[in-house]
């Protein structure tokens, strides 16, 4: 039972599994006060709010492939039945949602299989608004990598490195989507190199982009769903709330669907702040 305001709970700085072993001590500490006092003084932080990255899906939001919409059918109601219950249909790459590494593999995690631990994860955000802006096919580069980590440290190991380009803001209009006269979207992604840059060098285990894709719009190769995916590591596409939350610091925990054999699945996202 928690007391009034008792939101804050606690992550390591230092290791992820910290957040697991520190909520562990907070229950068996009895009170929630008592246990925020004792992880600060271990050097383990609090968070003070839980921000939501998550894009909200209806019918209308946008998709990678126009006809891949959700599809929603009212079942039972409350006053024909004493119950409301409805019935979605949708494809796994749908709003904000994981691609996992069989995505662009032949072989590699399932939705399903991706361990818990790599789903709680420091996260960095990198601010390319004002690339974006000048240039609908931006793609993150390893100078804007290399430009963030000047100012703000070393990207750490673990992490996933989201680009606010600040394409969320355009959904659920056409902009997002981008399409000119000839269908091909334009919007922003991850440049290969940066890609290649964050495996070899950073040890990275996520990449979330604000956009329908990893790869930039105008892209027919999808380089960088072919270099990262098959790593082992994840992707998130269609993130939101960028703005919300520092460039370094946060905590993300990724909510996955638990469907056996997925190629990924529409996600909640939050970040722990």
């Amino acid at each position: 039972m928690c007391v009034p305001g008792c939101h804050a709970a606690i992550h390591s700085q230092l290791n992820r599994r910290g957040l697991f072993k520190a909520g562990a001590a907070m229950v068996a500490a009895g009170t929630v006060g008592t246990a925020a006092s004792r992880a600060e003084a271990r050097g383990i932080r609090v968070f003070n709010r839980v921000v939501d990255l998550t894009q909200t899906l209806t019918p209308e939001f946008p998709t990678y492939i126009p006809d891949w919409a959700l599809g929603v059918e009212q079942l039972t109601t409350f006053e024909a039945n004493g119950f409301n219950t409805r019935r979605y249909s949708m494809v796994e790459h749908c709003g904000t949602h994981i691609d996992a590494p069989i995505h662009f593999a032949a072989t590699g995690n399932t939705v399903d299989e991706i361990p818990l631990d790599d789903l709680v994860v420091p996260l960095v955000v990198v601010d390319v608004r004002a690339q974006a802006a000048d240039n609908a096919d931006y793609q993150l580069s390893p100078d804007d990598l290399a430009a963030w980590e000047a100012k703000h440290g070393e990207i750490p190991e673990g992490a996933c490195i989201a680009m606010n380009s600040g394409w969320a803001g355009k959904a659920p209009g056409d902009g997002f989507a981008n399409r000119d006269d000839d269908g091909v979207m334009h919007f922003p992604g991850f440049h290969v190199e940066a890609a290649d840059m964050l495996m070899s060098d950073r040890a990275a285990m996520g990449i979330a982009s604000d956009t329908l894709s990893l790869d930039h719009g105008s892209s027919s190769t999808f380089d960088t769903h072919y270099a990262w995916l098959p790593s082992g590591r994840w992707g998130i596409e269609c993130i939101a709330g960028l703005d919300a939350v520092p460039a370094r610091g946060a905590t993300m925990v990724v909510g996955v669907p638990k469907i056996a054999g997925g190629t990924g699945g529409n996600s909640r996202i939050m970040a722990l702040v």
